[in-house]
């Protein structure tokens, strides 16, 4: 169990289980793929000083911009990187930043891309249809809706949203077309679906519209492969995700790469020789206690999964030295700042 020290008055969905579950240790070197507003990576790198290092990632410039206020008394420990995560171990090669101890990726989104003007994330505030993390990129929220043909609005409405009022809504976009705004969206989705329950019926629509414009679940996919090559040996993947469709992929991922054989179920005998590269943390999936829903009703969605990293001599070691070597980190603990530089070498040399 991870001693958390406080980091500041505003605490990141599931902060203590993250800690946990990424294990983070004094002199550990991790990553944060989705940054935000910095909440995370305050508190892990405050938990591994001294000789903690962290690399944050986000799409998000003005997320770069706050965190690094938030983080200024660890600028020596932090690099921050504006870029997708998508690019991940393109990313850690340019710094020359792995193997790594642990990596996480919270998957909702921020207070400042929610609550920031201008943004279209939200539609509790009035704004462009954008919902562009990154600015550079070229299409938006605004685009898809207004260009996109009837039958592919709807089925993105329905794939990424898991909206069965699909196809109404996607007709009544396209009779109302041009629409700019996130009001103009909103007040559209309210006229054409009744409100049934505490879901605004809105949030769905919203939600598709923010996956397709920034390629959310396909990123996701390609991430979790890099994500895993770049961990060392008991190194953890952490990830909290908001909807079923990310859980989904999640789920399926991990519980794949743990497993010995991925034959279809019709094989006889195992044709795959896949080999596990990973060992599911917690089979049960972790979610907020209503403590810290009462506190941050955003919180309520959210799902934590872990896995740690499998290495064997065949996989991650070339030679018998280092094999040796993996004896003594599975004893010891491959943690320790002074291991460091000859798991690395043992790593470069794989």
């Amino acid at each position: 169990m991870v001693t958390h020290k406080s980091t500041s008055s505003h605490t990141p969905v599931l902060l203590t289980e993250t800690l946990d579950a990424l294990s983070v240790q004094p002199g550990g070197r991790y990553i944060d793929c989705t940054l935000g507003g910095g909440g995370h990576a305050a508190a892990i790198l405050e938990n591994s000083s001294p000789g903690g290092q962290l690399m944050g990632i986000d799409a998000d410039p003005q997320a770069i911009e706050k965190a690094e206020k938030k983080l200024e008394k660890y600028k020596d420990s932090v690099l921050l990187v504006n870029d997708n995560f998508v690019n991940l171990q393109t990313i850690s090669h340019k710094y020359d930043y792995s193997p790594v101890h642990g990596i996480l990726l919270d998957l909702g989104l921020s207070s400042l891309q929610l609550n920031g003007g201008g943004r279209g994330f939200s539609f509790q505030h009035n704004a462009p249809l954008d919902m562009r993390y990154n600015p550079k990129q070229k299409v938006t929220a605004a685009d898809i809706v207004n260009s996109t043909s009837e039958a592919r609005l709807a089925y993105l409405i329905k794939t990424y949203g898991e909206e069965r009022n699909c196809y109404r809504i996607a007709r009544s976009i396209v009779k109302e077309r041009p629409i700019k705004t996130t009001q103009q969206l909103t007040q559209l989705i309210e006229k054409t679906v009744m409100r049934k329950g505490k879901i605004h019926p809105a949030t769905k629509t919203f939600q598709a519209l923010r996956i397709a414009v920034n390629h959310e679940l396909e990123y996701l996919e390609t991430t979790l492969k890099q994500a895993v090559d770049l961990l060392g040996f008991q190194g953890r993947l952490v990830v909290i995700t908001y909807h079923s469709l990310e859980d989904r992929i999640v789920k399926q991922f991990m519980q794949k790469e743990s497993r010995a054989c991925i034959c279809p179920p019709t094989v006889p005998q195992c044709m795959c020789n896949h080999i596990p590269r990973l060992r599911l943390i917690n089979r049960k999936v972790i979610t907020p206690s209503s403590t810290e829903i009462g506190q941050n009703p955003r919180s309520r969605s959210a799902k934590l999964r872990t896995a740690e990293r499998i290495t064997t001599q065949g996989d991650a070691y070339a030679n018998t030295e280092d094999h040796s070597f993996i004896t003594i980190a599975k004893s010891t603990g491959w943690r320790k700042p002074a291991l460091m530089k000859k798991i690395r070498m043992a790593f470069i040399a794989a």
